[in-house]
């Protein structure tokens, strides 16, 4: 590979990693080919993107950006996993490709600028997409405002149930007067 060609990886890994929310690390020593594909291929569905690279042009892209945090960790073959939104999606498919692949090895990762350990990116495989947990503060956020707008809504009818009921009592009360009036006469 001669100066020109590393020179345009460097800034290629350069513009995803200014790009990324995410970048893990992995370790895929003692993986073949078609395991490999088929990580790739499970990535690629999430729309997150894998490469194997060089330490050395890796190291010199990441200068200066947060993922210089990682740089004591690009010993061996090493590939980084991208993710330009969501990172859990990222962090589910590694896990699930480290539970039945043991020799993918997750190495550590940057997500949103902070440093994650294996066990970090593990639990945020746990965590619901960010979809999820949208919705679910969506709908936490709605139950007080649905009450708030059904006790609104009864609060006319309760009043016409108060009206209804005094004007039902006015109206037995002159009922007997006027019978009574009839009477004397």
């Amino acid at each position: 590979m001669n100066k020109e060609e590393k020179e345009q990886i460097v800034s290629d890994l350069r513009k995803r990693v200014e790009r990324s929310k995410a970048i893990v690390l992995t370790g895929y020593r003692g993986l073949n080919v078609e395991q490999v594909n088929a990580l790739r291929h499970r990535l690629r569905e999430e729309k997150l993107s894998y490469h194997v690279v060089k330490n050395t042009l890796i190291k010199i892209a990441a200068r200066g950006t947060p993922l210089e945090k990682l740089n004591d960790y690009f010993e061996g073959p090493t590939a980084i996993v991208v993710s330009y939104g969501d990172p859990i999606p990222l962090a589910k498919v590694l896990t699930e490709f480290v539970k039945t692949l043991p020799s993918l090895e997750i190495k550590a990762g940057v997500i949103e600028g902070r440093m994650a350990t294996p066990e970090g990116v593990k639990a945020l495989a746990s965590m619901p997409s960010r979809e999820a947990l949208i919705g679910q503060v969506l709908g936490e956020i709605q139950t007080p405002g649905g009450q708030l707008g059904a006790a609104l809504l009864s609060l006319p009818q309760q009043i016409l149930y108060v009206l209804q009921a005094r004007a039902d009592q006015l109206s037995k009360s002159e009922v007997p007067e006027t019978a009574s009036a009839n009477a004397g006469s």
